[in-house]
Formats: C-alpha cells, sequence, structure tokens
C-alpha cells in the first residue's frame, strides 16, 4: 500500500506537532522544583567549559549600612566610624554618635552589592580600590540573593531559603545599651503578630560578641552564694524588696533543686524591676550617696556609680548587681542565648547573629520597654559565663582562628596575616562576608582576583576557594554559617 503526503497534509502535521512540543515544554515549566532542584539547576547554568571563569566564584563588593544609635561612640576616630567612611566613601559627621555598622541582608539595614559598572573615578571605570561609587544604585544583598540563589549552597538554601541565616556587625559602645534579652522563635512570632512595628521579624536573635579592644558586658545572672552576698553588701535592694523575698533567697542551700532556685531569683528580678520610678528614685539616692562615701569599692560598685551617671534614676542601675559583670579581652567571645539577659557596657566588638533584630528591654534606655515580657521570658540561667578564645583554623598556617558558637546559624573567623604572607583559605558549603579591618591586600577566587583594604565588605559564594595575600599586615574578619551545620 502506498502513503502519499501532500504539501497540505505535511502542514498539518508540523502544526500538529509544534502543539505537542508546546505542551510538553509548558509541563515541564509547570513542574515544582525543589530549592535544592533550583538550586543544582542554576549551578548547571553558569558553569562554563573550557577553563572560562566560572561566575558562581566571583567575589562581591558591598556597600554597608551604619546605625547611629545615641549609645554610640563620637566620632571620626571609632573604629565603627573610620570602617563606615572607607566603606561608603561618604562624608561622615564628627559630632555624630557611630554605633552599629550591618552587614547583611535584614531589611533595617541592608548592604548593597556594588555594580562595577558603576564604579568610577575622575570619569574612568576602575575596579580596584579607593573609588568613589558616583550616583550609587547598587541592588540590596536580599534582593540580589533572592536573583541568584545559587551563591548560598543547597543546605543553606533548603533550610532558610534565599536569605543570609546570619547579620554581621561591628559596634562602637560608649555608654551601655538596654538591660535586654532576644526572644527565642515561639516568642519572636507573637510578638511580631502583634506588635509588627516593636518586633520586626518573627527570627529568634542568639548572638555572639567577639572583643576587638576591652570589652565589658554584664550578662545572665550571678550564682546563688553571689546573690545572697549581694543582698548582705546592698541593704538598698533589700529594702526594696522586703524581708519575705530577701529571706526566700537566704535561705536557699546547694540542696535545692535548679526550679526552687529560679524561682526565687525572678521573684526578686521581678519586683525590682516592676517598682514605680518614685521608688526607684528614692533608693538610688540613698545607694548613691552611701557608695561615693566608702573607700574601697568592688568593680560592680564602681560600675554602679558609673551606669547612674549616665542613666540617672533608672532601675537597671540596681540590675546590674545581680548580673555578671564580664571584661573580655580583644580576642576573646562571649555567646548569648535567646532568653539570656545582658547589657554591653563598654568598648568596640566584632558581633554575628542570627537575622534579627528583635529586643526586649526594661532598663538602661530610653527607648520602649517591656518589664513584663522581659521578666516572663528570661530563663534565669545563672553562673559565670563561657569564655571563647577561639580554635586554629586548618589549612591557614595559624594566621586564623575561629568562633563556633552553640548555633547552627553562624560562626566568625579572625584572619591575622603579617606582611608578604600568603594562606588558602578553605572553601565552606555556605556563603561567607568579609570585613577587611587592617592593611591592603589581595582576595583570588577562581579566575577573579580582588585588591583589598581596609573598610572592604565582600560577599563570597558557597563553596569558593580563596587565597588570601598581604601587601602590609592584613586583618580581616569572616562570618558564615555555622560549619558544623554544613
Amino acid at each position: 500500500m502506498e502513503f502519499i503526503i501532500d504539501g497540505e497534509s505535511c502542514l498539518i502535521l508540523i502544526r500538529i506537532s509544534i502543539i505537542f512540543l508546546g505542551i510538553c515544554l509548558i509541563s515541564l515549566l509547570k513542574r515544582k522544583n525543589t530549592p535544592i532542584e533550583k538550586n543544582n539547576n542554576q549551578l548547571k547554568k553558569i558553569r562554563v567549559l573550557n577553563g572560562v571563569w566560572r561566575n558562581e566564584e566571583k567575589l562581591h563588593r558591598l556597600r554597608c549600612t551604619v546605625k547611629n544609635y545615641d549609645w554610640g561612640k563620637i566620632g571620626e576616630n571609632t573604629e565603627v566610624c573610620r570602617l563606615y567612611k572607607e566603606n561608603s566613601r561618604e562624608f561622615v559627621d564628627p559630632n555624630k554618635p557611630y554605633a552599629e555598622l550591618w552587614m547583611g541582608t535584614h531589611d533595617s539595614g541592608s548592604s548593597y552589592v556594588v555594580r562595577n559598572d558603576r564604579i568610577v573615578i575622575n570619569g574612568n571605570f576602575n575596579h580596584g580600590y579607593g573609588v568613589k561609587c558616583e550616583g550609587f544604585e547598587g541592588e540590596t544583598l536580599k534582593n540580589w540573593i533572592e536573583n541568584h540563589p545559587y551563591v548560598l549552597g543547597e543546605k543553606v538554601l533548603e533550610k532558610w531559603g534565599c536569605d543570609l541565616p546570619f547579620l554581621f556587625k561591628v559596634l562602637s559602645v560608649a555608654k551601655p545599651l538596654s538591660i535586654q534579652a532576644h526572644p527565642c522563635k515561639e516568642l519572636a512570632k507573637k510578638l511580631h503578630l502583634k506588635y509588627p512595628n516593636v518586633y520586626k521579624d518573627a527570627n529568634h536573635k542568639p548572638e555572639m560578641a567577639l572583643a576587638v579592644t576591652k570589652f565589658e558586658i554584664l550578662c545572665g545572672f550571678v550564682g546563688i552564694e553571689d546573690l545572697q552576698k549581694t543582698l548582705d553588701n546592698v541593704p538598698e535592694i533589700s529594702q526594696l524588696v522586703g524581708s519575705a523575698v530577701v529571706n526566700r533567697v537566704a535561705n536557699i542551700t546547694p540542696k535545692d533543686g535548679e526550679e526552687k532556685v529560679k524561682a526565687a531569683l525572678r521573684q526578686l528580678f521581678t519586683q525590682i524591676m516592676s517598682a514605680g520610678d518614685h521608688v526607684i528614685a528614692e533608693v538610688l539616692s540613698r545607694l548613691i550617696s552611701r557608695l561615693r562615701k566608702k573607700e574601697n569599692l568592688t568593680p560592680e560598685e564602681n560600675l554602679v556609680l558609673r551606669l547612674e551617671e549616665q542613666y540617672p534614676g533608672d532601675v537597671g542601675v540596681l540590675a546590674a548587681f545581680l548580673m555578671n559583670f564580664v571584661t573580655l579581652n580583644p580576642g576573646e567571645a562571649l555567646c548569648l542565648g535567646a532568653n539570656e539577659l545582658h547589657a554591653y557596657v563598654s568598648g568596640e566588638c566584632i558581633e554575628c547573629m542570627a537575622t534579627s533584630d528583635n529586643v526586649v528591654r526594661a532598663g538602661l534606655t530610653q527607648k520602649q520597654r517591656d518589664v513584663k515580657t522581659l521578666c516572663d521570658m528570661l530563663t534565669y540561667k545563672q553562673g559565670r559565663p563561657e569564655v571563647l578564645r577561639g580554635f586554629n583554623v586548618e589549612g591557614t598556617d595559624g594566621c586564623t582562628k575561629r568562633y563556633r558558637p552553640p548555633f547552627e546559624e553562624f560562626e566568625v573567623d579572625h584572619c591575622d596575616l603579617s606582611e608578604g604572607r600568603t594562606i588558602t583559605f578553605p572553601s565552606v558549603a555556605g556563603p561567607s562576608l568579609f570585613l577587611v579591618t587592617k592593611g591592603t591586600g589581595t582576595i583570588r577566587s577562581g579566575f577573579s582576583v580582588e585588591t583589598v583594604r581596609f573598610g572592604d565588605v565582600l560577599f563570597a559564594p558557597a563553596n569558593t576557594k580563596l587565597t588570601i595575600s598581604s601587601d602590609t599586615r592584613l586583618e580581616l574578619y569572616r562570618a558564615g554559617v555555622n560549619s558544623k551545620f554544613l
């Protein structure tokens, strides 16, 4: 049998074939990819064969945000101000307080990706350092990551979506921050839902402070023996809370369980923090008058006098007697978990935390206080906190120390290279932010080479192997996802 296909039949068959191919294509596009599948597809798209440079290894320069909170250090000689000035190439007001430099994706202070084609100097394109961003129109880092999710790596993308799970900061503290705590995830969700203008996200905020200078912190509650001594040695507090509370604390013995101790501490702290302003003013008047007449003051008593000068009549001055007063030396770090009481007192530090800005305050502040929420949420954990001193990162010739907290969102590395040194920085399976705090040098990633200097902030995609070389002594910090998670 012989089949003859004329021109009209052939045209019909072609049309049917096109329609069939279109239906298949639409079906493929409608198939829902998982975050990992999308990530892998993105990776396949940007890998180039035959030795051509791979885009996923490129470092990206960031322009970062500064916060001028009133507790920040004044003027250009502070770490935050100097770093911000170099990073932004903008004018800084020497009379303003410069409190925090933010590096990350949080909406309250997002970083921006600097486009090379916008960086000009004297009208000419320039890809080196020391340039001014004229008419800067950078894309927010958060938006850029959403458009390039592969830079996060599979595990980070799967767990946290298209966002950095950590927020990186530098702090210059002239006077104490508020007596505060950060809510756990469950409480953060409730607070954000109820008070979205105050608690602006639904995430928890565990954090770590790494001292750059001598750094003073109030954190957690003193042990029961020290608490009992405080009530003996500070009669003003005993008079404020009354004999029933004092006796309850005084009668605690080592045989008593943890819950009984915490219940007594909670009652004591809540009663102090809930006292009326006029009552606190009278108590502090008597306390300060007595301490000024005393010859040999303890470190805690000296601190209380300092706090009262900065925050006269504030209940947070009394709270300091119940808390551990810790001084970190440069290179030492302290971790603060959810629902743990603390207040930074003075100094400069590198700080890293989960991506959140939720703070519940109750003292040493002019901002909104929520005493009931704070007193209800605290862990009432007692005893001196553990100080981290870091451990050497393998393969960096002893030039890099890693500070790894018990939180999966972040860790911090400190790299200190003498002049003329070169090290290979191992790749990690998550994204990193690099901050240069001293000197000049170069960072090579794949076929990309970046000249870096003081004030530079760079984003490194996941799985990027780096070679760092110093022209002068070069010091930098890296924030990234906790490598134990990866």
